[in-house]
């Protein structure tokens, strides 16, 4: 038995119904040589022997009573995570568990570690479409490009983790949220090339339901981490609906209508509203980062030995750091 002192890495895997994949996952991280694990497998009220066979395989199971969401699985799993280290990845079997440890070799110098799909992964092409134009109005809202935005693989430092895990929706859309979160307080994020393999079992994800969902939370996202990136083009809208609708009335009728005097108004106000928006934005994060002690990144050495096995191809995404205050 594992001291919790001296766990260096928690595997956090939400699963429901899984039941057909969730063994193999947990048998295939222990044949890892790797030091200093556990592995939480949290069971979100499935209907199956998910627990069972998790339990059986060597996880520690925490069940939910009900559905909650993949979400509130994986902050449950965040809490209850002892190591210095929290790797989130997938129990229906798409995710390699053999890059796990090329992963946590970045971890040391960076606070969050995503596995970007690459062409060659096996992804049904509604959920690409939709990934590439989550992925596009992503890296419209955070300014920097974003390889992967919806990838549930990822490598997180736990104090870095547990600073957002209550931001997290309960639904499926927990790495959007993650990933904005950490690029809108500076923090660094790396992508390595990852190869996703198709699902055993039947995918919880409706694309209708869940596409439309997806795009609301990033705009709910753009608000609580970049609102004037949503306030500016509204209001540049409606400043040049407004424009166009003087110029179309002043041509045929010679006269400047109340309608286009209240739609320059709306616009000066609705900008004035994503300025303020912006500086409570910016406040309130940077409040929320003050109640956390300054890392010192010494504590994550030692996770650079697991080395490199292959052949990068994945950009480096340039995130300005900042240092934050105690």
């Amino acid at each position: 038995m594992r001291e919790k002192d001296d766990l260096m890495i928690s595997i956090v895997i939400p699963a429901f119904n899984e039941e057909g994949a969730i063994g193999d996952t947990v048998l295939g991280i222990q044949e890892l040589e790797l030091d200093q694990y556990e592995i939480l497998v949290i069971d979100d009220g499935s209907t199956d022997s998910t627990a069972r066979v998790a339990a059986t395989a060597g996880a520690q199971v925490v069940s939910h009573p009900y559905n909650i969401g993949n979400g509130a699985a994986v902050k449950t799993g965040i809490r209850n995570a002892q190591g210095r280290v929290i790797v989130i990845m997938d129990g229906d079997g798409q995710h390699d568990v053999h890059d796990i440890p090329r992963m946590l070799s970045y971890i040391h110098r960076y606070h969050m570690v995503i596995g970007a799909r690459q062409r060659s992964s096996v992804v049904s092409f509604h959920r690409s479409v939709a990934n590439k134009v989550l992925t596009w109005f992503a890296s419209l809202v955070a300014s920097v490009p974003i390889a992967d935005l919806t990838s549930g693989f990822r490598v997180v430092r736990r104090p870095d983790a547990l600073r957002f895990c209550d931001m997290l929706p309960n639904t499926f859309s927990y790495p959007s949220t993650t990933t904005l979160a950490f690029l809108r307080t500076g923090r660094s994020i790396k992508y390595v090339p990852i190869k996703t393999r198709a699902r055993i079992g039947t995918s919880k994800i409706k694309p209708l339901r869940d596409g439309t969902r997806f795009l609301l939370i990033i705009v709910k996202i753009a608000m609580t981490f970049s609102p004037f990136r949503v306030f500016l083009p509204v209001s540049l809208a409606t400043f040049l609906l407004g424009v166009g609708w003087y110029f179309y009335t002043y041509w045929f009728f010679g006269r400047f209508t109340n309608m286009s005097h209240l739609m320059m108004n709306s616009s000066l106000i609705i900008f004035m509203l994503g300025l303020i928006a912006e500086q409570i934005t910016s406040f309130r994060l940077e409040k929320g980062d003050g109640l956390f002690r300054v890392e010192d990144n010494s504590q994550f050495s030692g996770f650079e030995k697991y080395g490199l096995s292959e052949k990068e191809t994945a950009p480096d995404i340039p995130v300005k750091l900042v240092q934050r205050s105690g």
